[in-house]
């Protein structure tokens, strides 16, 4: 089964959440380091709020983008921070 873990960017559905993933990639002639972010609509039962780390596993299709299910929230939003615009 393939895992992930993201940060949950946007809640505007109910029982699914937006999440972004980040990966680092390096560049194969200047091995620069790149950062690359993939979204992802995850079927949401427990309850995440937006900016929630989130781990998140492969299932079945739940829908025409679903095929996502949050498994743990891994942490939570810093008090003070600032969500993000995106």
């Amino acid at each position: 089964m393939k895992f992930f873990i993201g940060r949950v960017i946007a809640k505007k559905m109910d029982k699914t959440a937006t999440v972004s993933v980040e990966r680092v990639i390096v560049h194969a002639v200047y091995k620069k380091r790149l950062k690359r972010a993939k979204k992802y609509h995850v079927h949401d039962e427990i309850g995440t709020k937006p900016e929630d780390i989130v781990k998140f596993v492969a299932t079945k299709p739940i829908s025409k983008l679903k095929k996502w299910k949050v498994l743990e929230v891994v942490g939570e939003r810093q008090k003070g921070a600032k969500p993000s615009s995106g």
